[in-house]
């Protein structure tokens, strides 16, 4: 007889409930984990909204079940999967390439043609139900000091590492944040544990004060932001007009990373980054990040415990998700979900 299970089913634009699906089967290769902690993030967020480009290209379609910010233990391994696996805490890659192309042999699965996303693209549901069936090969363990919380927080910790790292700042550099959203609060976390001066780019005071409360003093609006050499920009934002305001406020000879993305296309004068000698990076996906990062949450470099405002239950996602913000939240940008709460 077959098991059921609840999960989140998104099955058109803003229309989002609880639903009792087939439980999954561990495949041959694959393993089933009963997920702990989900991240709720802007691409979720536009998948229930049917912003997100995906939808356009056909690579996502409804209905389809949403959550690639996840962390669990392996209940059940599929044929050919080490049964070592059985008990593990674990979280995952979201970025599932199809192994054989050129890129997935030289480790860029993430930027795979033919790769499939956890819960976004390519029919694999995701990790917002009870139950989630992910290949054994892109799992990685969890050690004992990285807590649920701590797991379902890897995925958006793996991009911010990225692009700390892409900013290439040493000691004593100063970088420049802008947007104080998880991805960047994330990213100034890993700065300023590479040593760099950080200062943050933000619109509204609530999430300044934040910032502030984070031990980041320098955080600002664009009417107050000083006139400092940054060596670094991270541009974290989804403005359209960021990329080229990072472009304007990075040194010459200086590194500017795209990490945010825009509904609408954004321009840049390549004048601009030819003449002042600018290196500019975009990041797509944590992939090659999730390892450092769980290296840096077990030492405690980095703890990114307190962006997490409220956890709730599968039945409060679909409010979630159209914005409003479960009772009794802290300041955090972030919602998390635990499948196993009512």
């Amino acid at each position: 007889m077959s098991r059921s299970m609840r999960a989140v089913v998104l099955s058109g634009p803003g229309v989002c409930a609880v639903e009792e699906v087939p439980a999954p089967i561990a495949a041959p290769g694959e393993v089933v984990v009963d997920v702990e902690r989900v991240g709720v993030c802007g691409t979720d967020v536009e998948l229930f909204t049917g912003e997100l480009s995906y939808f356009e290209t056909g690579h996502s379609t409804y209905p389809l079940r949403p959550g690639h910010e996840w962390s669990g233990r392996v209940t059940a391994v599929g044929d050919a999967v080490d049964p070592a696996w059985l008990g593990l805490r674990v979280t995952g890659d979201t970025m599932l390439g199809d192994r054989t192309c050129r890129r997935c042999r030289r480790g860029r699965q993430h930027v795979c043609e033919d790769r499939q996303e956890v819960g976004i693209r390519g029919d694999r549901p995701g990790a917002l139900a009870e139950q989630l069936a992910v290949p054994a090969w892109s799992l990685h363990e969890l050690p004992d000091p990285v807590d649920a919380t701590l797991g379902a927080l890897v995925e958006p910790g793996g991009n911010a590492w990225r692009a700390a790292r892409a900013a290439g700042v040493a000691s004593g550099d100063r970088a420049l944040v802008v947007g104080p959203g998880t991805i960047g609060l994330l990213t100034a976390m890993f700065l300023r544990a590479a040593g760099a001066e950080v200062h943050l780019l933000g619109v509204t005071g609530a999430s300044l004060g934040f910032a502030r409360g984070l031990g980041f003093a320098d955080a600002w609006t664009r009417d107050t932001l000083p006139d400092l050499p940054f060596d670094a920009v991270v541009d974290a934002s989804t403005a359209p007009g960021s990329p080229a305001l990072a472009l304007d406020l990075v040194e010459p000879g200086g590194r500017v990373v795209c990490i945010g993305i825009a509904g609408t296309p954004s321009t840049i004068d390549t004048r601009t980054l030819l003449l002042r000698d600018v290196t500019a990076v975009g990041i797509l996906s944590a992939s090659p990040g999730l390892a450092p990062t769980i290296a840096a949450y077990r030492s405690g470099e980095v703890d990114p415990r307190p962006l997490v405002a409220a956890t709730v239950g599968l039945a409060q996602v679909g409010a979630v998700l159209a914005g409003i913000r479960p009772e009794g939240s802290g300041a955090g940008p972030k919602v998390h979900v635990d499948p196993r709460l009512p």
